[in-house]
């Protein structure tokens, strides 16, 4: 079974978003999990963070919320106290605040609720891969994995139609803000003071922002069923979000509703491409493997590489000590290929049991709100794709996102070959 190339040298800057345009930098985290699992990493404009590199350890300090808050960020960006409340969302909460907003949309989400979904997320992937396949050659995360979750999002949230891809581009900006193919503001290229106070310190956000506003007016003189018009019900202490909870939760869900998913679902192709034995296994076995072929590539893929918490107190561990007020960098992705918890860590391997991955977080109060949602899309899609998957080349360079914070995929050429070809 083919092995993943382990990508990068063992000393590779972590902080430098050029870094992972060339891939995961497997071989720098690989280094860190065995001799240095608790390290200081420094920033060139920051104070520096310990990096958390191995599995057991990014969850035991993920459940400690008491320890290692989300309260001052969940970025590598430092943010004065001004900025923090400016741009509050529920991930930068501690229960219980972020239990009471989490709260608030979390009955969208579960696994029975999405369940209910299925038949409109696999007409909407239908009609997608039925636009794009016919041609011949596409690019398949602009044509197909962009616009499935652009679309489910977009009903979830009873935006109108035409609103949608407005929508997503204004989240590109701002979780590509590193990138100048979605960004002109590149936030570690140009001067953002004037922007500190919006989501991402994206101009992107205010954009959103009155949007926001503008959807909320139209709510709150007809409401909907939809999750807008959930998010300015009152919450259970029977206060409404302000203005500010709601423009913030609103670009929250925009954020983080297309990007994650569009990412692991190019991720995922392309494993199945790169390793032929797989993809025939899945589809001699589909029934019995698709949900194990997704988990599989949610493990590898490992989209949000990083949240960072800030310690309340000292902490000892691994002979180190980090001190209150530390920036802590819990690397999910590195955990997510810690030898000491996934044998063979490289190998995609379809059939894998025991997988509890930390792709949507594990073992704390963050766990991702939309992971059912997520992996309803990716196995019906899947699914969808079958038939022609194996008359599916890549064809042309693949080419990643510029960040550290998401690992993206954000270019991959695909030709079909012809029945019989």
């Amino acid at each position: 079974m083919p092995t993943a190339i382990v990508v990068g040298d063992r000393h590779l800057d972590l902080t430098d978003p050029d870094v992972h345009r060339a891939g995961v930098p497997h071989a720098t985290f690989q280094r860190l999990r065995d001799e240095e699992p608790v390290a200081w990493t420094p920033e060139a404009d920051g104070s520096g963070f310990w990096s958390i590199t191995r599995y057991d350890d990014v969850i035991a300090l993920n459940k400690d919320f008491r320890t290692m808050s989300s309260s001052h960020g969940i970025r590598l960006e430092e943010m004065d106290e001004e900025e923090t409340q400016a741009r509050l969302t529920m991930m930068e909460l501690d229960p219980p605040e972020h239990t009471r907003l989490r709260r608030l949309v979390m009955g969208g989400f579960t696994r029975r609720t999405v369940q209910s979904y299925e038949q409109a997320i696999r007409l909407l992937a239908r009609a997608v891969i039925d636009e794009a396949v016919p041609n011949g050659s596409f690019d398949f995360v602009t044509d197909v994995a962009r616009q499935l979750p652009m679309r489910m999002l977009g009903k979830l949230l009873g935006a109108p139609e035409s609103d949608y891809r407005f929508l997503v581009d204004r989240g590109d900006a701002m979780i590509g803000n590193t990138d100048p193919e979605f960004t002109e503001h590149v936030v570690d290229q140009v001067d953002h003071d004037e922007h500190r106070l919006m989501p991402f310190r994206s101009p992107a956000g205010m954009e959103l922002f009155d949007y926001a506003a503008e959807i909320a007016a139209q709510r709150r003189a007809d409401p909907q069923d939809d999750v807008i018009t959930t998010l300015l019900a009152p919450t259970m202490d029977g206060e409404p979000l302000s203005d500010l909870e709601f423009k913030n939760f609103f670009t929250l869900l925009v954020a983080a509703g297309n990007d994650t998913t569009r990412y692991t679902m190019a991720a995922g192709l392309q494993l199945l491409l790169d390793h032929p034995d797989q993809l025939a296994l899945l589809q001699e076995r589909p029934d019995e493997l698709m949900d194990s072929a997704v988990e599989e590539m949610l493990r590898m893929s490992s989209v949000t590489m990083h949240f960072r918490r800030t310690a309340l107190h000292d902490v000892e561990r691994h002979g180190r000590t980090i001190r209150a007020g530390d920036k802590v960098v819990l690397w999910w992705i590195s955990g997510d290929h810690d030898e000491r918890r996934f044998p063979d860590p490289f190998t995609f391997d379809i059939t894998r049991e025991d997988n509890p991955h930390l792709a949507f977080g594990r073992g704390g109060p963050h766990r991702c709100l939309g992971e059912w949602l997520a992996r309803s899309e990716l196995k019906v899609t899947f699914e969808e794709l079958l038939p022609v998957l194996d008359r599916m080349v890549i064809d042309g360079p693949v080419e990643r996102l510029r960040s550290n914070f998401i690992s993206g995929i954000k270019h991959l050429p695909i030709s079909v070959r012809p029945t019989g070809g």
